[in-house]
């Protein structure tokens, strides 16, 4: 099937020539109400994304994801290994979040909200406005011979974007490892751990790839939240729309002529002056509805109000709307299928709250040694042989831990030549230890027991586990 001649813009991306070329977008410099307020959320994000690894909450770093380890803490709360079940639904949450936030307000957690889109357009490009001037100056600077003009504009923002790129990549990794480590292998000196150096390396050459040459590409190209969006909005959907109604009118656009009565000859406000085009960080036309590169960053709607304001016109010929509001003059209101996320999203957060307060601050495991059978011992005592490993989620240590049994009479012997035994705070404590019971208060081979776990006198945790005894054939 033929694309409508209409819709050819979708067969092809921008920022790519027909000969597979890479289109460099050189975005004019926006300015503008929307452009100050997310210039405030923009370095407000940024000093909570450079912050966030440094600040500690009871002894824990406030965002970590140490995959390596498979430790996470998130706004303060560990969770480990064993915590994983939690950890998949707040990520479910997270998830689910984003995609009722797409279906009601479109792509606005790409322009105001991601990592990629404030350090692209509130930093990098920030700098090179700075450095090599505004839409026009980087053009003519792009189409200039390498002389010494030239050289020096280029070699000191690709020096600037490397040092941030470097500063970037430390964050990061502070975000895996944990920033205390990161300060303790700064102050050991980088030589002293070389293979965190090299990964710190990569890191810095990667950010730098990205913001240095990649740039809108990872919107357009890499980034699986645009392909999402396509199945997720709606006609109902909130987006930087273009209202057509009002721009285009009967007949068409025009260009602006002073003292030119345009409502009588039937042509609507949109002046054709490509403004909005311009300074698209993305370089689409905005004009032609919806699109994939569109990031809803408002520099469009900034600049559009600007032009209106500036030949009289009302302001909103591009603005937040969805697609039913411009051509219905419908308003916002909850479809069902908000309804049906909102109600699935309270749901995995009641069921997350419950958990996070039935969640133990410490766990126990106490396993049989492999391979070992009982043993049968003077006086028709039966003893198993397990291991046992504690774990402290808490940000204070643990002392004095002792066993007991529950409804069975019987001992608990740890092999510990240490009298007091410490699980360190967010560390494991680990050892070997002996039940023995009577035979006469075994109910077969196959015992179910349940151990107990205090610190002093205070129980703090109890796991259950299977004592082996004889075989009875009565």
């Amino acid at each position: 099937m033929e694309t409508p001649e209409n819709e050819t813009f979708r067969d092809s991306i921008g920022t790519v020539t027909k000969e597979g070329k890479r289109a460099w977008v050189f975005p004019k410099k926006p300015s503008g109400k929307l452009y100050e307020y997310r210039k405030i959320v923009s370095y407000f994000l940024l000093v909570f994304f450079i912050a966030s690894p440094f600040i500690k909450i009871n002894g824990n770093q406030f965002l970590m994801f140490n995959i390596l380890e498979r430790r996470f803490n998130i706004f303060g709360f560990p969770f480990w290994p064993q915590d994983f079940h939690l950890f998949v639904i707040s990520m479910i949450i997270g998830v689910i979040a984003i995609t009722l936030f797409t279906v009601a307000f479109g792509r606005i957690f790409c322009g105001w909200i991601c990592p990629q889109t404030i350090f692209m357009e509130m930093v990098f490009r920030r700098i090179e406005y700075w450095i090599d001037g505004d839409r026009g100056a980087q053009m003519r600077l792009d189409k200039q011979a390498w002389n010494s003009e030239k050289i020096r504009k280029r070699s000191l923002k690709w020096f600037i974007f490397l040092i941030i790129s470097f500063v970037i990549a430390n964050v990061f990794l502070a975000y895996l490892i944990g920033s205390d480590k990161v300060i303790q292998y700064i102050t050991d000196g980088p030589f002293q751990h070389i293979n965190t150096l090299i990964s710190l390396l990569i890191f810095t050459a990667v950010f730098y790839f990205v913001f240095a040459w990649f740039r809108e590409q990872v919107c357009i190209i890499a980034c699986p939240y645009g392909r999402l969006q396509g199945v997720l909005l709606d006609t109902k959907s909130i987006v930087v729309a273009y209202d057509h109604k009002r721009g285009e009118a009967e007949n068409g656009r025009k260009k602006f002529r002073k003292n030119e009565d345009r409502e009588s000859l039937g042509h609507g406000d949109c002046i054709d002056c490509f403004q909005c085009v311009n300074v698209c960080p993305t370089g689409i036309d905005i004009r032609n509805g919806t699109q994939l590169e569109c990031v809803n960053c408002t520099a469009c709607i900034d600049e559009c109000d600007h032009i209106m304001e500036s030949i009289n016109l009302p302001k909103g010929l591009i603005r937040y709307a969805s697609e039913d509001e411009i051509a219905k003059k419908e308003k916002f209101k909850l479809t069902a299928r908000m309804k049906g996320y909102i109600a699935v999203l309270f749901i995995l957060i009641g069921i997350l709250t419950g958990m996070l307060f039935l969640r133990n601050d410490v766990e126990a495991r106490v396993l049989r040694l492999p391979g070992q059978l009982y043993e049968h011992k003077q006086g028709d005592i039966i003893s198993n042989v397990f291991t046992y490993k504690l774990i402290n989620k808490t940000s204070n240590n643990i002392e004095y831990i002792n066993f007991k049994l529950r409804k069975y009479k019987g001992e608990i012997k740890l092999v510990s030549s240490k009298e007091n035994i410490i699980v360190p705070q967010q560390g494991m404590a680990e050892g070997t230890l002996f039940i023995e019971i009577d035979k006469k208060d075994l109910k077969g081979d196959k015992n179910k027991l349940m151990i107990e776990v205090y610190s002093n006198d205070k129980l703090i945790e109890t796991t259950t586990v299977n004592f082996l005894g004889p075989r009875s054939f009565n």
